[in-house]
């Protein structure tokens, strides 16, 4: 189950809610716990004992390591079964089939793969448990004592299956005791519909451009002759719509990394969206895992603000405890490449997500000690357009896990498969989507946050004018008290005391001005963002209902 489907947004959320609210504090944890389990297993019912399995071995280590706080040795031994266990887990169903394939590859051998179904999520609560048990052995958490409490910050669906990766640390204490507001409801329930606008009016929308141009890459054109043959005829109906002789353009291979980029980005940060809206109406407050991050000058910058959830993990709980910068240049750069080589790995059982996040690593190393003092030099939009670039052509790394399509798409967009730079094609696709990716491209930057800011400062002008006026009015018509108010405003209370009547009338007066001028505003961005929101999702159920085209794109993770 996804949350962008009918099922979740009009039968499972509805009911988890309904339940969760009406019952005590003392078992809303076990109703979102019984509802979690569910979620999870409405597609893999099996792996439900695995997540059980990883769940009940760290909370019996984690235990174990608190009744040993003063026998260092077995907190030790604690902490190192604890982190065997989880990446033992992880190994096995995630990268077996991957090593088995590589050895194969290398050696000439034929050992038959496992071909073992991925459990959804594995990544991500792997690294929550993991993080469970390193930060008690550092004594930063206090131990779970409630192994049911335990499962449910484990296993808890609005940030199950894609992030972010929450640790203990930020929920413990709502474990047990947390605020569930109208206020929180309201909030996160705005956040959760923003999430899922972009996810199916952006994202979906955005993806299917991708999937077409990446489709013509391989069915069209002189890259078509050389393509795998399983790749023929994923968009039969490609020749009919561009013509026979149509092919891919340089410029055209880039508008597709460009869609697939976007696609990506308004995908997982639309699950993040989600997934903080429905905690904040559970009364969790998740941290943020996106910051805008197309909007970056710099690949430091956007590694800043991508995923942080995972890039804080790994800043964390790797390359921290390897030494991070303390030791030398040369033990930096090999502590960098470490963490950059097991991002990638994260990401993927294939070698693309290995290239990709040794890409990475290789330009954080650029930018940090040979060009990185230069491009601060630059003007703000060859900033831009350079980690724009960047994002973009490891994005094409990312997205082909098989490496002669990849060689074949990269050779495509760098002049070198003999098609033509720009064609009627690529005219074509930017005709028919052009109001979309100018959507796209412009709400990739912090747009609404400042128009929001905007929206805020006119109402706090509004407010501040109106009260000035009123105060100058006041002063025209009483001559005789309008110095002394200055005077007491100057001098404190004393003064103030004896022109209570005066003081009150000024109040009552910008009170009354300022509420009326602003509240004129506000009832009208209200009803106005109230309108906008119910035509979004009305748009978005139409698209649900009549589209099929709803990818889950973190089955790998």
């Amino acid at each position: 189950m996804v949350f962008s489907s009918i099922p979740f947004l009009f039968y499972f959320l509805p009911l988890c809610l309904i339940l969760y609210y009406l019952v005590p504090f003392r078992w809303k944890n076990y109703v979102l716990l019984a509802f979690s389990l569910l979620f999870y297993a409405w597609g893999e019912p099996v792996y439900i004992l695995l997540m059980i399995f990883e769940t009940l071995s760290d909370y019996t280590l984690g235990r174990v390591m608190d009744r040993a706080d003063q026998r260092p040795a077995i907190r030790r031994l604690c902490l190192l079964l604890s982190v065997l266990i989880d990446l033992g887990c992880l190994g096995f169903f995630k990268y077996a089939d991957f090593l088995v394939e590589t050895v194969n590859a290398l050696a000439g051998t034929t050992i038959t793969p496992l071909h073992l179904g991925l459990p959804i999520g594995i990544s991500f609560f792997t690294f929550q448990t993991m993080s469970y048990t390193i930060d008690l052995y550092k004594r930063e958490v206090a131990v779970e004592k409630n192994y049911f409490y335990y499962l449910t910050y484990v296993s808890m669906f609005p940030q199950l299956i894609a992030g972010p990766i929450v640790r203990f640390s930020t929920v413990n204490e709502k474990l047990h005791a947390r605020a569930i507001t109208f206020d929180g409801f309201v909030d996160g329930g705005l956040r959760f519909l923003q999430g899922l606008f972009k996810k199916v009016l952006l994202a979906n929308t955005i993806g299917a451009v991708w999937e077409l141009i990446k489709s013509s890459a391989f069915t069209m054109g002189p890259a078509a002759a050389s393509a795998d043959a399983s790749v023929q005829g994923i968009v039969t109906s490609l020749q009919t719509v561009l013509g026979p002789g149509a092919t891919i353009s340089v410029l055209g291979a880039w508008l597709g990394g460009l869609c697939f980029t976007l696609q990506l980005y308004f995908d997982f940060s639309a699950y993040s969206d989600m997934a903080i809206g429905m905690g904040r109406m559970l009364g969790f407050h998740y941290l943020e895992n996106f910051n805008y991050p197309l909007s970056s000058v710099s690949v430091t910058d956007f590694w800043r603000r991508w995923h942080i959830s995972l890039s804080t993990w790994f800043r964390d709980y790797v390359y921290i405890p390897l030494g991070g910068n303390r030791h030398g240049k040369w033990k930096q750069l090999r502590n960098m490449f470490v963490v950059w080589f097991l991002t990638g790995l994260w990401h993927g059982a294939a070698w693309n997500f290995v290239l990709w996040g040794l890409y990475y690593g290789v330009l954080l190393a650029f930018e940090k000690d040979v060009w990185g003092s230069a491009l601060r030099k630059l003007p703000r939009i060859l900033q831009h357009l350079y980690a724009i670039l960047i994002v973009i052509f490891g994005f094409i790394i990312f997205v082909f896990d098989d490496m002669t399509q990849l060689g074949q798409y990269i050779r495509i967009m760098f002049g070198m498969a003999g098609v033509p730079l720009v064609n009627s094609t690529l005219l074509w696709y930017l005709r028919n989507n052009f109001a979309t990716l100018i959507v796209g491209c412009i709400l990739a930057f912090p747009v609404y946050p400042w128009l929001r800011a905007k929206l805020q400062k006119r109402i706090d002008l509004c407010a501040g004018a109106t009260c000035h006026a009123e105060e100058t009015a006041f002063a025209e018509n009483h001559p005789s008290d309008a110095g002394s108010i200055v005077h007491g405003n100057a001098n404190g209370d004393v003064t103030a005391k004896s022109h209570t009547s005066s003081a009150k009338c000024i109040d009552h007066t910008n009170t009354g001005g300022s509420i009326v001028a602003a509240h004129r505003i506000v009832t009208l961005s209200t009803v106005l963002t109230a309108l906008g929101y119910l035509v979004l999702f009305l748009l978005t159920t139409a698209y649900l209902v009549n589209d099929s085209y709803n990818p889950f794109l973190y089955f790998r993770f």
